[in-house]
């Protein structure tokens, strides 16, 4: 029986994939150049060089050579939640490595008590997380920063 089915199922696959119009697969070699040519052109370089341009403008207008990485409230509120107690969230918002190498050696961020602090403070401020960003203190929400 089993033979049978599957020779069923061959017989219908291969009548289905002779049907099958090829004429929709054919690449039409004019419409391609068409739209190559219409398209920008974005070489590394060019990325680059906005880039570069964008961060003096800003550094610029800051005052500072050095400008925070923009760094996104989810992933910092993920790693905290799931890997707080190694410290992974302080790696992220780009702290000294002493400063989570501190959790790990606290057990957790003294029991996971600092891991917890940090996640309701990222909770409170999830708008405005900059402050805690390439902060060097262990407990990043004690003051001066904000």
């Amino acid at each position: 029986m089993k033979k049978i089915l599957l020779f069923c199922f061959l017989t219908v696959a291969a009548l289905t994939a002779r049907a099958a119009d090829v004429s929709v697969y054919i690449i039409d070699d004019q419409q391609i150049e068409q739209l190559m040519a219409q398209s920008d052109d974005i070489s590394l370089n060019a990325v680059s060089a906005d880039l570069l341009q964008s961060e003096q403008l800003t550094a610029g207008l800051t005052g500072s050579a050095r400008v925070k990485a923009n760094k996104e409230f989810v992933p910092a509120l993920l790693l905290n939640l799931f890997l707080g107690g190694l410290g992974i969230h302080r790696l992220y918002l780009g702290t000294e490595t002493l400063t989570w190498v501190g959790y790990i050696l606290t057990c957790g961020g003294i029991f996971g008590i600092v891991p917890l602090i940090d996640f309701i403070v990222l909770i409170i401020n999830n708008d405005n997380i900059s402050p805690y960003v390439d902060n060097p203190k262990f407990f990043m929400w004690s003051g001066g920063n904000m």
